[in-house]
């Protein structure tokens, strides 16, 4: 697992470099008039992400603790941990959660990857945890790859069925950084 996780790291690292565009933070639901909820996390702390949830030097590569309140009319929801540094590098990708409190290393490390930017850098990851009615059979999204389509992926929860809209009720957002020394 750990050699797994190193040499995903490097790729991720490798991507980066290579990477000549610089991606900001942007709420991917901002202006759509949806609803928000409060998401929260133990191991994010004064903008930044605990150590341990990173999968590089002292970090145990597991996923952060999450909890919010549950969203009325939602079965379920979707997360999603992007590095909106580094091109939409997904870390964590999720669907069907039916808990609303995710405890510290909820997630397999199969289903994750813990931040892991070039050594001197900062990046920021965001964390979306999405309300829906009804479930969907699989997020979009390449876990561990670089997502140049992820706004229209989250966007595609919202259309479980062929010409239906409205399925995402509500989100929650967090941003936080990661530096690596």
């Amino acid at each position: 697992a750990t050699t797994e996780a190193t040499t995903e790291a490097t790729t991720e690292a490798t991507t980066q470099a290579t990477t000549e565009e610089v991606v900001e933070s942007v709420d991917i639901f901002a202006d759509s008039g949806l609803a928000t909820f409060e998401l929260s996390s133990d191991d994010l702390h004064d903008g930044a992400w605990d150590p341990i949830i990173s999968s590089v030097d002292d970090g145990q590569n597991v996923s952060p603790q999450l909890s919010w309140e549950p969203v009325p009319e939602a079965t379920s929801y979707v997360i999603y941990m992007v590095d909106t540094s580094a091109g939409d590098w997904l870390h964590w990708k999720k669907n069907d959660v039916t808990e609303t409190t995710l405890p510290q290393g909820w997630e397999q490390t199969s289903d994750y990857l813990g931040p892991c930017p070039p050594p001197g850098t900062t990046h920021d990851y965001e964390v979306y945890v999405i309300a829906i009615k009804e479930p969907v059979e699989r997020a979009k999204g390449a876990l561990k790859s670089s997502n140049p389509n992820l706004y229209a992926n989250v966007w595609a929860l919202d259309t479980p069925t062929e010409g239906v809209t409205g399925n995402i009720l509500a989100y929650g957002h967090l941003v936080g950084t990661f530096t690596e020394d």
